[in-house]
């Protein structure tokens, strides 16, 4: 609070004395929960919050300060903390305040807490014109283990979910599910119905063993299907598709097929390769596209592209590329494979290469990982070459996360100028490449530079 003053005897807070769109731009920076707590302030904060243009409501905000777990007793009591503070905050809406620029909402998928969210959301969406409306549906299965049989309970809760509240799911713009397993149409229907989506994000989903995914959406503009047990994903019609994310597909086949998707420029592919797993071809996974930003992970495990002979199809796809980054290459693989993906794309401007074995996410016991088909672990001159316009290229130490920085393996990175110069020398010495080398040590710096890239 701001440093009080006198004024005619009486003691008032400088900030009280703000015009409303002022606190209304300080309020609409924080969320539902704490935006409500203002109103103790004094009765003029009292009317504040139900004239915000932004609602933000996060479930877990309501978790005791310094708890980061959820068990079912207190999943129970924030998700009907949630429910009681959407309810509050959509009755007292100020109706001449007719636009919201943002709702969001993240809740726990429960029976009559959802409904009784969705109903109140509907109810604002059918008054006001709101630009941004976003649902993010936590289920228990992510905070404990589960199996099948509790990823079917959540599909038919979300789909019941999903049809008592049409009102609020047909002006969603953004949509994140996770832990789902859906009937055979559901998500047919959930598309058809959500007209105005532009985000769509789906975390450890499936319709049952091996079935297709099809998706077709006039409005899509960035989709994420992750750890999702689809045999394929089917991209049928997308318009409006710039963004696309494909993270750990299960099928031993060719997991992706492209279709209509012109404006498709950043895509991010990535997935642990087991010994049986088909190599994957660009120029096939992509085609019909000409993407920009690329990345492509791997996991610290076998590398899943195949290389191929420049051909007019794979010139195609990659002829607008101007950045790529190759995450997580497992260590002791020689990087010449990568060159067919830069000697096709002339207007490559930027590349990352992270060359990294995890370990605190591989799985390190060798008799499980020939009982689960990982493949056998084996033990920049020519990158450089082959993108003749290059123009930066990073290297970094070896990275680490929280869990591995207390016992890190050793680096071989130059820290010492003298030897950043003989090692840029040892690779420039012959080729004729203008490309500005940068030796980079912090994983801060590294995941800032790839941010920049929009990937969704």
């Amino acid at each position: 609070m701001f440093p009080c003053q006198m004024q005619d005897g009486n003691r008032e807070d400088v900030l009280s004395n703000l015009p409303d769109h002022i606190l209304l731009t300080i309020l609409d920076r924080l969320n539902v929960r704490d935006a409500a707590r203002t109103c103790v302030l004094s009765r003029r904060w009292q009317q504040l919050p139900a004239m915000l243009s932004q609602i933000k409501l996060d479930v877990l905000d309501f978790l005791p300060e310094g708890t980061t777990a959820c068990y079912e007793r207190e999943i129970v009591r924030i998700n009907g903390a949630a429910v009681e503070a959407t309810k509050s905050i959509m009755s007292r809406r100020d109706p001449s305040r007719n636009t919201i620029h943002l709702l969001s909402m993240k809740f726990f998928l429960r029976d009559n807490d959802t409904i009784s969210i969705g109903h109140a959301v509907g109810q604002i969406m059918a008054t006001h014109k709101v630009e941004t409306a976003q649902f993010a549906i936590l289920t228990e299965a992510h905070y404990s283990r589960r199996g099948d049989d509790d990823l079917v309970y959540y599909g038919r809760n979300f789909m019941l979910f999903f049809e008592a509240c049409p009102g609020a799911f047909g002006g969603l713009t953004r949509l994140k599910l996770q832990d789902l397993r859906f009937g055979k149409s559901d998500i047919c229907n959930v598309l058809l119905t959500c007209k105005q989506l532009k985000h769509l994000r789906m975390f450890n989903c499936n319709s049952g063993v091996w079935t297709t995914l099809q998706v077709e959406h006039l409005e899509l503009g960035e989709l994420e299907i992750v750890n999702c047990s689809f045999r394929k994903v089917v991209l049928i019609s997308l318009p409006k598709l710039t963004q696309m994310a494909f993270h750990g597909w299960i099928a031993f086949q060719d997991p992706l097929s492209v279709g209509d998707v012109p404006l498709l420029e950043t895509v991010d592919l990535t997935n642990v390769c087991l010994s049986s797993h088909k190599m994957v071809k660009l120029s096939e996974f992509l085609g019909g596209t000409s993407v920009r930003n690329l990345r492509l992970g791997f996991e610290s495990e076998k590398i899943w592209v195949q290389p191929e002979h420049l051909t007019r199809q794979l010139a195609a796809v990659f002829c607008q590329l101007t950045f790529v980054h190759m995450a997580e290459i497992p260590e002791g693989y020689d990087l010449s494979w990568s060159l067919f993906i830069l000697e096709p794309a002339p207007n490559l401007k930027e590349l990352y290469l992270t060359v990294w074995d995890h370990l605190c996410t591989m799985e390190t016991d060798r008799e499980k990982r020939r009982a689960l088909s990982y493949s056998i672990r084996k033990g920049l001159r020519c990158v450089m070459e082959a993108a003749v316009n290059l123009k930066n290229v990073f290297l970094y130490n070896r990275l680490a996360c929280e869990m591995c920085r207390d016992n890190p393996p050793p680096s071989s990175f130059p820290f010492a100028e003298t030897k950043k110069l003989l090692v840029e020398k040892i690779i420039t010495s012959g080729i004729d490449s203008a490309a500005s080398i940068h030796f980079l040590s912090g994983e801060a710096i590294w995941a800032s530079h790839v941010a920049k890239k929009n990937f969704p």
